[in-house]
C-alpha cells in the first residue's frame, strides 16, 4: 500500500473513532463507528488481508452496526443535553493519554526492526495431516489456505457451533425487541 493511502485511511479511522466518543447523537456515533470500521477494513486490504477486510465489512460494519442502529432507534434515545465539562476529569484524561503515548514511544523505540522468519509449510503439513488432510495437502503444494478452505472447515466441522451462534443472535434480537416494547395504555 502506498504511504499516502495508508496515512489517509489511518487518519479516517482515527478521526471517526474520535467522533464516536465526541458526538452526542447516538445515531451519529453509530455512523461514525461504521466509518471507523470501513477505514480499518481498508488498512487490512493494504496488508493483503482481503478475507479479514471483507469479514470486517460484512460482520462489523454490516451486521453489528445494523443491530446497533436498530436498537438505538427502537429505544428512541434522545440527544444528551449539553453541559459544561468539568476540569478534573478532562485533565485526568489528558494526563492518561499523555502517559499512554510516552509508554508507546518507549516500547516501540526499543523494539528491533527485524523480519519474521519464513514459514515452514512442509512441517506444518506434516503436523496437520492426521487432523485436516485437505489443509495439509494445500500446505504441501506450497500455498497457504484460502477462503474456500476456511468456509469448508466452518460449514463441515463446525456446523453445529455455527447454528448455535446464529440461534443465540436471533434470541438476543427477539429479546431486545421484547424488552424495549413500551406498555401502552389499554393494551396488554
Amino acid at each position: 500500500m502506498p504511504s499516502l493511502l495508508f496515512w489517509t485511511f489511518a487518519t479516517v479511522t482515527i478521526a471517526c473513532a474520535i467522533l464516536v466518543v465526541c458526538l452526542r447523537n447516538p445515531v451519529s456515533c453509530a455512523l461514525a463507528m461504521v466509518g471507523s470500521f470501513l477505514g480499518l477494513a481498508a488498512l487490512f486490504v493494504g496488508l493483503d488481508a482481503f478475507f479479514v477486510a471483507v469479514i470486517q465489512i460484512l460482520v462489523y460494519a454490516g451486521a453489528i452496526m445494523v443491530l446497533f442502529l436498530f436498537i438505538i432507534m427502537l429505544l428512541d434515545l434522545k440527544t444528551e443535553a449539553r453541559r459544561a465539562p468539568k476540569l478534573l476529569p478532562a485533565l485526568g484524561g489528558v494526563v492518561l493519554a499523555g502517559l499512554l503515548i510516552v509508554q508507546l514511544v518507549g516500547i516501540l523505540g526499543q523494539t528491533p526492526d527485524t523480519a519474521l522468519p519464513a514459514l515452514d509449510l512442509p512441517a506444518g503439513a506434516a503436523a496437520l495431516a492426521p487432523k485436516a488432510p485437505l489443509l495439509a495437502e494445500k500446505l504441501r503444494s506450497g500455498s497457504l489456505p484460502d477462503v474456500h478452505l476456511i468456509g469448508q472447515n466452518l460449514f463441515t466441522r463446525h456446523n453445529l457451533q455455527l447454528q448455535i451462534v446464529g440461534t443465540l443472535l436471533l434470541v438476543a434480537t427477539v429479546g431486545v425487541v421484547t424488552l424495549s416494547r413500551r406498555d401502552r395504555a389499554g393494551t396488554k
